[in-house]
C-alpha cells in the first residue's frame, strides 16, 4: 500500500521509540527454528577415505652395486684436475684400491642403515652380470611382496647407453660388459626402488619406462591370446610399482667440483644434513656467519636422532621443512604414496628435494619417476637457511667456550604463522602450508600443548580440515599421545578425537587395539572435567561401541555402563543426549551389556529422560530403550517382564510434541514387534477377525461406543485385495464419493505446489487422481493417501507389500479408542501387545508424514506376516481366476469373499472392474484374507500348517526368490528399513565448527542484515498504522481486494507485517498478496478427509514466519517456505489434543451431503455440536494454548515441544474461543454454553479458574482479552450481544446489541473496532461506543453482486483492514477511507 510520505516523518513516534520497538523484536524468542526443524535428520555423507594407507610397505632388502674400479677412469669421461674424489666421504686414493672399495661399500651401507636399520643389505662391489643377477633374484625371493632397493654407482664404468644398458665388468676386469635394464627389471621384479648415481642417468629412467611399457603390452597379448608364443613363456613381472631416482638428466654429466664429493647425489640422499651444511658454507651468504669453517661443521655436537642436540634439531627441522614442501607441492595421492607409505622411500624422497636444490646450483637436474614438480625455489628453503644460520652462528662459542645450545625458534615461529592463518584468513582459501610442521611439533614436549590447541582449532573448521590433517599423517601421532598421562592434554586430545571420529568412525578399531578407549573412559569418569569434554568423551565411546563387538566388550569391561548411568542427570543437555545414545549402542545386539544394564536398573534410570525438556534428549532415551528391548538373545520370563515394562513406559510418549521423538518411538516399538512377532501376529489377526464378527448397530443407539466393525472389516478385505493388485498404470474406477481427497500427495510434500495446480476451482477434479508425472495412477483404497500425514502412498513401488491401507488402520484406531477392546481381544486381558498395537495404530495416523510412514511399515509387515501364516495351502488352477471384483470398498454390493476363487492377476486387460461377480463353490476360502480360525486366540498360527501361496500375487520373477516368511528374513525387512538417522545426525554436531560465532550472532552476516531489515520494516508498520488509528476511523468499507478463493474460506489470517494473507478452506491453504491482488501459493494441509482446518496462527511473524494450522481432529501442523518461490515444507506436526475425535463431520449422511459446504459454519456447528480446535499463540513465552471439543485447555511449550499444563474448563460444552495475555498469565475462554471463563495459569488445576461469566445465553463466537495492563474482556455470542468485562468484577461493565445470527466476529486490537458477519449476508463494523460505522452488503463492481453468507472474518493486527470470507468462495478486504491511508 502506498502510505503518505509525511507519515514516514510523522512526529508521533520519536527515534527513541523506534529503537525500543526494534529492541523488543530482537528480544522475542523464535519458535521451531532449531536445527532439528531446519535440516533433514540424517548423517553427513561419509568422506572417501584417502588418508588410510591401504598398502603400507617396507623396503626389506637393499642391493648396493658399486662399479668404481678404483684407480682406472672410464674411457668416455674426461675428468678435470683437480676433480671431485670423495665416495661416501672417503678418498679412494688414500688407501689400496681393494680396501678403498670395501670401505666405501661398508660406509654406504652404514649411511643407508641410518634410515632403515632393519633392512637386509647385500653389497656387490665391481660385479659381473651373473653376480648382479644372483644378487637381485635372491633378494627378490626373500622379499616376497615387499619392496627391494637397487643402488647403482657407476662412477668407474662408461655412461649408460641409449639402448637401455648400464655397465659392469667381466671376471678379469679386462672388459666392460653391458647389462640390459630389461634383464634387471626381470630379476628385481616389483615393487622396487632404483637409485642411479652416474652421468647421463636420465637415459636409464627413459629406457626403464619403455621396457615397462613393452612388458605391459606383452602381458596384454598373452592374456588375450593364450596360444601366442609369448603366453608359453614365463610372464614378465609388471613394473607399475617401481620408483626411480636418477642423479641427472639424460644429457648431463655429474659435477666435478673438487669441493664436493664425487657421489654428490648419494650424499644428498643418505647424509643430507652433512652435505647441506657444507653446501651452505660454500655459498657467498655464509660469510655473514663469522668463524664457521668446513672443519668446524664436522664438529657439530649431538646425534641425528636426539632432538635436544644441535645436530638432532637440524635434522628435525630439515624433516619438517622437506615434508612441508612435498605436502604443499605434490598431488595428495602422490604425497601419500611417496611420503607416507614406506619409511625408507619417504626419507629418500625428502632428501631428493635437497638433492634437487643443491645439484641444480651446479647445472645438474636430478630426475625421479614418478616425476615431481620443481621444488628447489620453494619459500620454505629460506626458513631452512635461517635455521642453519642460527645454529651455525652458535657453533664457535659452543665448541670453544662450552656455552649451552639455544634451541631454534623455527617451530615456535611456524606455529605463529599457523595461528595467523587460523585467526585471520577467510573461509575459502588454500590450506595452511604449516600443517605438516604442526605434526612434527607434536613430538616436542615444549610446543606440544600449543600445537594441539592450534590443531584442534584447525580441525574445528569442518570435515575437510579433518581429512587434510589425516592425509598429512596426524593419526599415529594423536593415537600415541593417548598414552600420555598429562592432565593438561586431556581436553585437547578429547576435542581432537571427537573431531576425527565424527568424520571417520572407522578409527574405532585402531583405538580399541591400542587401548585408547581407556583414556576416554577415564575422562568420562572424571567429574572435575567440564561437561563439554565429558560429552566429547562419551561421543567418542559411543562411536567405539557402534556396531563393533570388540569395542562393546572392551568398554563393558571398562565399566562404561555404570559411568554413563551416573551422568544421566547432568545439567548439560548434550551430555545427557550422548550418554543415552552411548548406552543404546553398547547393548545393541550385545546381551552381556544388556544384562549389565538390567543389574544397574539402567532402563528405570533412563525413564527420567523420557520427560526431559530437550526433545533430542528424549529421543536419545527412546533410542536407548529401543535397543534395550531389541536384543535377539534367548528370552526368559524376567527379560520379557522388563521388555513389557519398557514398552509401556515408551507408549506414554505417543503424543509427544516432537516428531523426532515419535519417529524414534516407532523404531523402538518395532524392535519389540520383531522380538515378539508371533504375539503381534495374533493380535493383528484378532483385530481383523473380531471386527468382522460384530454387526453394525446404528450410530444413534451406540452413542459413540463402537463404529461399524463389519464395514471396517469389509473395507479391510477390500484393502487386502487392492493392495495386492493396484498396479501403477491401471486406472480403477472408484465410486463418486465426496470423501476422496483432491490430490494424491507425495512423500514429504515434495510436489505440493505442482499437485495443487491441478485442482480446479469448482473441484471437478475431486475424483481424478493424477500422479506426479500427470498420468493416471492406480486409484484404489490400497494406494489412496488419506492419512493425516497424507503421505502413505500405498501401492507405490516402495511399499507394494502394504496390506492395511491408512483408511483401515485409521478406522481400527478409532474403533480401538472407543471400545473396550479387552473384551474384544482373545490375547490375555488387554495385554501389552494389544496396547502396543493400539499405539502403533495411533502413530500410523500421525500428522507428521515420516512418523506415519514408519508406523505403517511396522503394522503392514506384521499384517502381511499374519495373513500369510494363516493362509490355507492351495494353488488354484488358472481357469478359476476371474477378472472381476466389486467396484468399491464402500459400495453396498457383494463382499470380496464372494469373488471367484482368487482376485485377478494384475494385467492391463483388467482395467475395468465390474460388479457382476460369479459365486464360487462355498467351501473355497478366499485367499486374500485369513480364514477365521476359532482356536487362534489359544495358539499362534504356524507357517508349516498354512504354507504361503504367494506365487499368484508375485510382481514377477525378480520377487519369486524372496521368502518373506522366514523369520530371519522378515526381521531384516522391518529393522533394516526402520532407522531414523538420529544418532548420525547428532554426530554431525561434532563434525561442524563449534568455536565459530553462529551466523545469526555475527553482526556482518547476511542472516543478521536480513533480520535487521525485517525489524525495521516491523517498526515502520507499527508506527504508520498507529498514526492512522490515532486519528480515528469513521468508515471502513473501501474494498481494496477481492478474489475468488479455490475453496470456501473457513479461516483467514493477515500476516502482521507483510502484505500476505492466508485463507484456509477445509483442507488447503491459499496465500494472497492483498496489495498486488495476486495469488502467491495454494497447498494441501494434509489433514484427513473427515477433518477440516478450524484455526490458523502466524508464528515468528516478526521475523522468519511460520504458519500453524489446527484441524478439528486435534492435529497441529507448522509450515515454512509458503508464499514464496520454494515448495512449502512441513516443519513439524503433532497431536495437540488427543481425545478429540471429530464426530460425523467427515462422513456426512446422504441428507446432509449435497452442497453442505455452502451452509455457514454456524449451521455446521449447530448440527455437529463441535467448535473444532481453537488456539491462541504467545510469541513472548513460546506457549501455545489449545482447546476445542474437549473439556480442558492444553498448554504446549514450543521450545520444549511438550505439554506443560492441562487446565480443566469445568464445563460440559466445548471451548469456542481462546485469548491470553502473557503479562498477566490470564487465559479467557468463550464456551459453547454461553459462559466466559477466566483462568490464571500460575495456579493449580483446581483453583486456576478465577472467574466465570454466564451473561450470554448462547454460543460464544469470540472472547477477546485486551493486552493492556488493565485490559478488558470483550465477548460476543451468536445472539449478537457484545459484553465488556473487567476481569476483577463479577458482572459486565457494558453491553451493546448487534445483529442476531452472528457467524463470525473479530476485534481490532489497536483501533477499538469490531466487525460482525451474519448469516444474513452482510457485515457490520462498530466502534467502541457501539455505533455502526459501516454496513457492507454488496461487492464493489460485479454489478453490485450481493455478498454471500459470511463464513469468516479477521482484522489486520495493525492496519485498519478487515478480511472477509463468504460461502460463495469470495475473499474480500475492506479498509478505511483512502485519505486516511
Amino acid at each position: 500500500m502506498k502510505m503518505d510520505v509525511d507519515l514516514l516523518h510523522s512526529p508521533v513516534v520519536g527515534v527513541a521509540e523506534e529503537e525500543e520497538a526494534d529492541m523488543n523484536d530482537w528480544k522475542l524468542p523464535l519458535a521451531f527454528m532449531k536445527k532439528r526443524h531446519l535440516e533433514k535428520i540424517e548423517g553427513s555423507k561419509a568422506l572417501a577415505q584417502s588418508w588410510r594407507m591401504k598398502d603400507r610397505m617396507k623396503t626389506v632388502s637393499v642391493a648396493l652395486v658399486l662399479c668404481l674400479n678404483v684407480g682406472v677412469d672410464p674411457p668416455d669421461v674426461v675428468k678435470t684436475s683437480p676433480c671431485a674424489r670423495l665416495e661416501c666421504w672417503i678418498d679412494p686414493l688414500s688407501m689400496s684400491p681393494q680396501k678403498a672399495l670395501e670401505t666405501i661399500g661398508a660406509n654406504l651401507q652404514k649411511q643407508y642403515e641410518n634410515w632403515q636399520p632393519r633392512a637386509r643389505y647385500k653389497q656387490s662391489l665391481d660385479p659381473t652380470v651373473d653376480e648382479v643377477k644372483k644378487l637381485c633374484t635372491s633378494l627378490r625371493r626373500n622379499a616376497k611382496e615387499e619392496r627391494v632397493l637397487f643402488h647403482y654407482n657407476g662412477h668407474g664404468v662408461p655412461r649408460p647407453t641409449v639402448n637401455g644398458e648400464i655397465w659392469v665388468f667381466n671376471k678379469n676386469y679386462t672388459q666392460y660388459i653391458p647389462l640390459s635394464i630389461y634383464d634387471l627389471q626381470t630379476w628385481m621384479g616389483s615393487p622396487s626402488i632404483f637409485v642411479y648415481d652416474c652421468s647421463n642417468a636420465g637415459i636409464i629412467v627413459k629406457s626403464f619406462k619403455q621396457f615397462a611399457l613393452q612388458r605391459e603390452q606383452e602381458l596384454e597379448v598373452a592374456a588375450i591370446n593364450p596360444s601366442h608364443p609369448l603366453a608359453q613363456m614365463p610372464l614378465p613381472p609388471s613394473m607399475k610399482n617401481c620408483i626411480q631416482l636418477a642423479a641427472c638428466e639424460a644429457s648431463e654429466l655429474l659435477p666435478m667440483n673438487p669441493d664436493l664429493p664425487a657421489d654428490l647425489f648419494t650424499s644428498c640422499l643418505t647424509t643430507p644434513i652433512k652435505i647441506a651444511l657444507r653446501w651452505f658454507c660454500m655459498q657467498k651468504s655464509a660469510k655473514l656467519v663469522p668463524g664457521v669453517t668446513l672443519d668446524l661443521i664436522e664438529k657439530i655436537p649431538g646425534r641425528l636422532n636426539d632432538r635436544r642436540t644441535p645436530l638432532g634439531e637440524l635434522n628435525w627441522i630439515f624433516t619438517a621443512i622437506t615434508d612441508t614442501i612435498a605436502w604443499n607441492v605434490l598431488p595428495r595421492d602422490l604425497f601419500q604414496k611417496l611420503f607416507r607409505q614406506d619409511l625408507l622411500v619417504a626419507s629418500l624422497f625428502r632428501n631428493f628435494l635437497l638433492a634437487e636444490r643443491i645439484m641444480r646450483s651446479y647445472n645438474c637436474t636430478p630426475v625421479s619417476s614418478p616425476r615431481l614438480p620443481p621444488t628447489y625455489m620453494h619459500a620454505m628453503w629460506q626458513a631452512w637457511d635461517l635455521a642453519v644460520d642460527i645454529c651455525l652462528s652458535q657453533l664457535p662459542t659452543i665448541i670453544e667456550a662450552g656455552t649451552t645450545f639455544r634451541p631454534s625458534p623455527f617451530f615456535a615461529e611456524q606455529l605463529t604463522a599457523f595461528e595467523v592463518w587460523l585467526t585471520m584468513g577467510v573461509e575459502n582459501r588454500n590450506p595452511p602450508e604449516q600443517l605438516p610442521i604442526v605434526l612434527q611439533v607434536l613430538l616436542s614436549q615444549v610446543h606440544r600443548l600449543r600445537a594441539l590447541d592450534l590443531l584442534g582449532g584447525f580441525l574445528d573448521l569442518g570435515p575437510w580440515a579433518v581429512s587434510l590433517a589425516l592425509s598429512v599423517g596426524i593419526f599415529p601421532y594423536v593415537l600415541k599421545l593417548l598414552q600420555s598421562s598429562a592432565r593438561e592434554l586431556r581436553p585437547l586430545l578429547v576435542f581432537i578425537w571427537a573431531k576425527i571420529l565424527a568424520v571417520d568412525s572407522s578409527c574405532q578399531a585402531d583405538l580399541v587395539k591400542d587401548n585408547g578407549h581407556k583414556y576416554f573412559l577415564s575422562v568420562l569418569a572424571d567429574n572435575y572435567m567440564p561437561a563439554e569434554h565429558r560429552t566429547m568423551a562419551v561421543f567418542i565411546l559411543a562411536v567405539i561401541v557402534n556396531s563393533y563387538n570388540t569395542g562393546q566388550e572392551a568398554c563393558l569391561q571398562g565399566n562404561l555402563i555404570a559411568n554413563c548411568l551416573e551422568q544421566l542427570s547432568d545439567p548439560h543437555p548434550l551430555l545427557r543426549q550422548w550418554v543415552a545414545i552411548c548406552l543404546g549402542r553398547i547393548w545393541q545386539n550385545f546381551d552381556p551389556a544388556r544384562w549389565c544394564g538390567v543389574r544397574d536398573s539402567a532402563h528405570e534410570k533412563l525413564y527420567t529422560l523420557l520427560s526431559d525438556p530437550i526433545p533430542e534428549v528424549r529421543c536419545a532415551a527412546v533410542f536407548a530403550l529401543g535397543t534395550f528391548v531389541g536384543n535377539s538373545a534367548e528370552r526368559t520370563d524376567h527379560s520379557t517382564t522388563i521388555d513389557h515394562n519398557v514398552a509401556m513406559m515408551l507408549a506414554q510418549l505417543i503424543n509427544d510434541g516432537s516428531p523426532v521423538v515419535r519417529k524414534e518411538l516407532v523404531v523402538a516399538l518395532s524392535h519389540l514387534v520383531v522380538q515378539y512377532e508371533s504375539n503381534f501376529c495374533t493380535v493383528a489377526l484378532q483385530f481383523i477377525e473380531e471386527e468382522k464378527n460384530y454387526s453394525a448397530p446404528s450410530p444413534a443407539n451406540t452413542a459413540g461406543r463402537r463404529l461399524s466393525l463389519r464395514r471396517i472389516s469389509r473395507d479391510l478385505k477390500m484393502e487386502l485385495y487392492f493392495s495386492e493388485h493396484a498396479e501403477p498404470g491401471t486406472l480403477t474406477p472408484v465410486r463418486d464419493s465426496p470423501a476422496i481427497p483432491r490430490l494424491r500427495s507425495v512423500n514429504s510434500y515434495t510436489n505440493i505446489r505442482t499437485a495443487t495446480t491441478t485442482r480446479n476451482l469448482n473441484k471437478s477434479l475431486q475424483n481424478l487422481n493424477l500422479n506426479e508425472e500427470g498420468g493416471p495412477a492406480a486409484f484404489s483404497p490400497g494406494n489412496l493417501s488419506t492419512s493425516s500425514s497424507a503421505s502413505s502412498t500405498l501401492g507405490s513401488p516402495d511399499n507394494d507389500e502394504y496390506i492395511l491401507s491408512f483408511e483401515t488402520i485409521d478406522k481400527m484406531r478409532r474403533v480401538s479408542s472407543y471400545s473396550s477392546l479387552n473384551s474384544l481381544i482373545g490375547v490375555s486381558f488387554n495385554s501389552v501387545y494389544t496396547q502396543i498395537w493400539r499405539v502403533l495404530l495411533h502413530l500410523a495416523a500421525d500428522p507428521f508424514p515420516e512418523v506415519s510412514d514408519l508406523a505403517m511399515k511396522v503394522l503392514n509387515s506384521i499384517a502381511y506376516k499374519a495373513t500369510m501364516n494363516a493362509r490355507p495351502q492351495r494353488i488354484l488352477d488358472s481357469g478359476s481366476l476371474t477378472q472381476s471384483a466389486p467396484a468399491s470398498p464402500t459400495s453396498k454390493g457383494t463382499h470380496i469373499h464372494q469373488a471367484g476363487g482368487s482376485p485377478p492377476m494384475p494385467s492391463t486387460s483388467s482395467s475395468s472392474l465390474t460388479n457382476d461377480v460369479p459365486k464360487p463353490p462355498a467351501r473355497e476360502q478366499p485367499s486374500t484374507r485369513p480364514p477365521y480360525t476359532p482356536t487362534l486366540g489359544g495358539q499362534a498360527p504356524h507357517s508349516h500348517q498354512f504354507p504361503r501361496t504367494r506365487k499368484m500375487f508375485d510382481k514377477g520373477p525378480e520377487q519369486a526368490g524372496e521368502d518373506g516368511d522366514e523369520p530371519g528374513g522378515h526381521r531384516n525387512y522391518i529393522s533394516a528399513a526402520l532407522q531414523t538417522g538420529l544418532c548420525d545426525w547428532s554426530a554431525k554436531y561434532f563434525a561442524q565448527p563449534v568455536m565459530k560465532i553462529p551466523e545469526e550472532h555475527d553482526l556482518e552476516s547476511q542472516v543478521r542484515m536480513e533480520r535487521q531489515w525485517r525489524f525495521l520494516r516491523n517498526t515502520r508498520v507499527r508506527r504508520q498504522s498507529c498514526s492512522i488509528t490515532q486519528r480515528g476511523i469513521s468508515r471502513l468499507d473501501d474494498q481494496i481486494f477481492i478474489n475468488r478463493n479455490p475453496g470456501v474460506p473457513s479461516v483467514v489470517k493477515f500476516h502482521p507485517f507483510n502484505t500476505c494473507i492466508a485463507v484456509a478452506d477445509k483442507d488447503s491453504i491459499c496465500f494472497w498478496d492483498w496489495e498486488k491482488g495476486e495469488r502467491l501459493d495454494y497447498f494441501y494441509n494434509g489433514n484427513p478427509r473427515y477433518t477440516r482446518i478450524t484455526s490458523m496462527e502466524y508464528l515468528n511473524g516478526h521475523d522468519c514466519s511460520l504458519l500453524l494450522t489446527a484441524t478439528d481432529d486435534g492435529a497441529l501442523r507448522i509450515w515454512k517456505n509458503f508464499a514464496d518461490q520454494k515448495n512449502p515444507e512441513m516443519v513439524t506436526a503433532w497431536q495437540g489434543l488427543s481425545d478429540m475425535l471429530p464426530t460425523t463431520r467427515g462422513q456426512p449422511s446422504t441428507s446432509t451431503h449435497s452442497l453442505a459446504r455452502r451452509v455457514s459454519i454456524y449451521l455446521d456447528r449447530s448440527k455437529q455440536g463441535g467448535a473444532g480446535m481453537v488456539v491462541d499463540w504467545e510469541q513472548e513465552t513460546g506457549l501455545l494454548m489449545t482447546s476445542g471439543d474437549v473439556r480442558v485447555i492444553r498448554i504446549w511449550d514450543t521450545d520444549r515441544e511438550m505439554k506443560v499444563q492441562d487446565i480443566p474448563t469445568g464445563a460440559d460444552s466445548c471451548v469456542t474461543s481462546l485469548s491470553c495475555d502473557s503479562q498477566r498469565s490470564l487465559i479467557v475462554a468463550g464456551l459453547g454454553d454461553g459462559s466466559v471463563r477466566v483462568f490464571d495459569r500460575r495456579m493449580g488445576p483446581n483453583e486456576c479458574r478465577v472467574m466465570t461469566y454466564r451473561e450470554h445465553g448462547a454460543w460464544v463466537v469470540k472472547a477477546h482479552l485486551q493486552k493492556e495492563t488493565d485490559g478488558h474482556i470483550i465477548s460476543v455470542s451468536v445472539n449478537g450481544d457484545v459484553r465488556f468485562f473487567e476481569p476483577r468484577t463479577p458482572d459486565s461493565i457494558n453491553v451493546l446489541q448487534t445483529v442476531k445470527g452472528l457467524t463470525a466476529l473479530d476485534i481490532h486490537p489497536q483501533a477499538n473496532l469490531f466487525a460482525c458477519g451474519s448469516m444474513n449476508q452482510f457485515i457490520a463494523v462498530y466502534n467502541a461506543n457501539g455505533d455502526v460505522i459501516s454496513n457492507i452488503k454488496y461487492y464493489d463492481g460485479f454489478m453490485g453482486q450481493r455478498i454471500g453468507a459470511i463464513s469468516c472474518l479477521a482484522f489486520h493486527p495493525y492496519w485498519p483492514h478487515l478480511a472477509v470470507g463468504s460461502n460463495d468462495y469470495y475473499m474480500s478486504i475492506y479498509s478505511a477511507e483512502k485519505r486516511l491511508r
